[in-house]
């Protein structure tokens, strides 16, 4: 990470932006509203994920009408919500770095209680939406998250799932510096941060719009979370291995007894069917357990970017069909401060 025009700013708000339309205009609003009267100085990445709404031409009306604080990046195609993030993470020029999702789920009126807790000096600072207001499903799989991460990362939080977070620069120029293709922005800050804290903030309910959080994707996440960050599962693996190799020894040994002392016998039949497809799942799921870390090996051998930026739009410049990838541009912005310089 650098600074794209040679200076650095108190605070940079990340926002991953995909088909949010109906919510930009009141986004940029209530967020210049809210940090206007901290006396910071500010900047606002908007990250455009490959929209295929009118998001793009309203960014660029957004970054007409505030030049000074708002900047627009376009990734090529639709990487992902993480891989946005990383991609505003690479070029915030901010002391402080805060992310946010563009629904409006997570008010923006909440950032200064994170900068505030900030400032004592932690790494990370974590928001805990008080009520959610989500449906049971979506509450459900992020219990879950949280337990998975938890265990993953050794850092206890209640809400990892909640986007409005807040970064001190070192801790996101370490994230920024690794290499994992597919990757979970808390979790993987926390294996950074020395101080993490977490505080209450609101949740409203989305009232434009779709959530673009389908089961798949959640699911998808979910084994992201149990790969990316521990060998846990293939230790389970192992231990569930020994205790049905033991089981069905000792099953075994138990039919064998019961046939020297009652005899031939075919009742059992069906029972036995039912054992042996019984063990037949868990094989095949501890197999496809195995098979998400091969697959993790092999996405990350290939050393293929998290994301490619077609554009860069700030105050009076844009650069078109540029198709950077990750890191080339902070060496692009690094090649014009020094042009500058020199």
């Amino acid at each position: 990470m650098t600074e794209m025009r040679g200076r650095r700013l108190d605070l940079s708000l990340v926002v991953p932006i995909y088909n949010e339309e109906e919510n930009l205009r009141e986004l940029h609003g209530r967020i210049a509203a809210t940090l206007a009267p901290l006396g910071r100085s500010w900047e606002l990445l908007l990250v455009d994920d490959g929209s295929r709404d009118a998001s793009p031409r309203l960014l660029q009306a957004l970054l007409k009408d505030d030049p000074e604080h708002v900047r627009v990046i376009e990734l090529l195609r639709n990487f992902g919500q993480h891989a946005a993030v990383f991609a505003g993470f690479s070029l915030a020029r901010g002391e402080v770095i805060v992310t946010l999702d563009a629904d409006l789920q997570n008010p923006p009126e909440e950032i200064p209680v994170l900068l505030r807790k900030i400032d004592e000096g932690f790494d990370v600072v974590g928001g805990y939406r008080r009520e959610r207001e989500d449906s049971w499903f979506r509450r459900a799989a992020s219990r879950v998250v949280n337990r998975l991460t938890a265990r993953a990362t050794g850092v206890r939080m209640r809400d990892y799932g909640c986007m409005l977070r807040a970064y001190r620069r070192p801790i996101v120029e370490a994230m920024v510096r690794t290499s994992e293709i597919a990757t979970f922005i808390p979790a993987l800050a926390n294996t950074f941060a020395r101080d993490v804290a977490e505080v209450e903030v609101a949740h409203a309910p989305r009232r434009r719009g779709q959530s673009k959080y389908s089961v798949r994707r959640l699911l998808r996440l979910n084994f992201d979370l149990m790969t990316g960050f521990s060998t846990l599962p293939l230790q389970f693996i192992s231990w569930v291995g020994a205790l049905l190799a033991v089981v069905g020894f000792a099953f075994g040994v138990f039919l064998l007894v019961r046939r020297l002392i009652v005899g031939p016998e075919v009742e059992g039949v069906f029972t036995l069917f039912a054992i042996l497809f019984a063990f037949l799942g868990v094989q095949l799921f501890c197999l496809g357990l195995m098979g998400e870390y091969v697959g993790r090996i092999y996405a990350e051998v290939r050393h293929r970017p998290r994301y490619l930026i077609r554009t860069v739009r700030e105050s009076g410049t844009a650069r078109e069909g540029e198709a950077m990838q990750e890191g080339e541009a902070v060496r692009e912005a690094r090649g014009a401060g020094r042009g500058r310089s020199g």
